[in-house]
């Protein structure tokens, strides 16, 4: 979870998959797809809520992924119009999570020091990426439970948060930052 498609395939292939890697993530992206098309994304509770507060309150926001471009911005156009601003995905980048590249990107793209950024990740290579980056990261399991880590903050559920809510949960990150100098 939360790999490179390229690094994802290299695995299953490795498993068995009798396909070669650009088949596998070519057949990933296709049924993703097409299952996106027929019946819409799977939202994680308050995530779509989440995003339309942020939007309403002017900050600009991206979807760092490691799907690829055409995945990302078919979720991204689902969203309130003019909600998400940048999208860097798996095929935009060198480096995959957890390697910072993609959020680093997406920060310059989007005119923003990093550091005055949340990151909302649901993996481990995905939250070692943002944390990496030096964005804030809210962490929200999914599928594969994180523990709790002093280098990210942690909820269950975007259900119900706000804006507010998400600078509230990073500020002791901040504040822990600062006394680092991290």
């Amino acid at each position: 979870m939360g790999k490179a498609l390229p690094d994802s395939a290299e695995i299953l292939v490795g498993r068995g998959v009798d396909l070669t890697p650009a088949q596998v993530v070519e057949h990933l992206v296709g049924v993703v797809n097409a299952r996106v098309a027929e019946v819409g994304p799977d939202w994680r509770p308050g995530a779509r809520e989440l995003v339309a507060d942020v939007a309403a309150a002017g900050v600009p926001q991206a979807i760092v992924t490691m799907s690829y471009r055409v995945q990302a911005e078919l979720i991204a156009s689902l969203l309130p119009p003019g909600a998400i601003h940048v999208v860097v995905a798996g095929d935009m980048v060198t480096r995959g999570k957890p390697d910072p590249e993609a959020y680093l990107t997406a920060a310059d793209l989007l005119g923003v020091d990093i550091t005055r950024c949340i990151a909302v990740e649901d993996s481990a290579t995905g939250s070692a990426a943002a944390v990496a980056s030096g964005a804030a990261t809210v962490v929200v399991p999914h599928m594969l439970e994180l523990p709790a880590s002093e280098r990210y903050a942690r909820t269950e559920t975007l259900l119900g948060l706000g804006l507010a809510d998400l600078v509230a949960l990073t500020g002791p990150l901040d504040a822990a930052r600062e006394r680092t100098g991290a």
